[in-house]
């Protein structure tokens, strides 16, 4: 059992496309959280019989809670998403936000 203690946060998107791929494989997701800014990008498969998780996983340290969600589809479409909390997993569709 891990008992150790952890106060940093994180937060998890998994991007569902509908008028681009479904697997939103080429949406790239910028997260802003105070000072911290980062970007991620969903990816197809990693090497021989492999597969990366689709998921983007961002550590946000002691920042919390996401000021801004800058989501852009393959497709070209941008959708902002604003003051979510951390620590979550988040579903987003395409055009229909959380």
């Amino acid at each position: 059992m891990n008992t150790l203690t952890n106060s940093n946060h994180r937060v998890l998107f998994k991007l569902v496309g509908s008028k681009s791929n479904r697997a939103a494989i080429g949406a790239r997701v910028t997260v802003q959280a105070g000072q911290l800014r980062q970007f991620s990008e969903v990816r197809g498969g990693a090497s021989y019989l492999s597969q990366n998780d689709l998921r983007l996983h961002f550590g946000l340290g002691s920042e919390s809670p996401l000021q801004s969600v800058e989501i852009r589809w393959p497709n070209g479409n941008v959708e902002t998403l604003n003051e979510l909390a951390a620590d979550r997993i988040y579903t987003i569709v395409e055009g229909k936000g959380v």
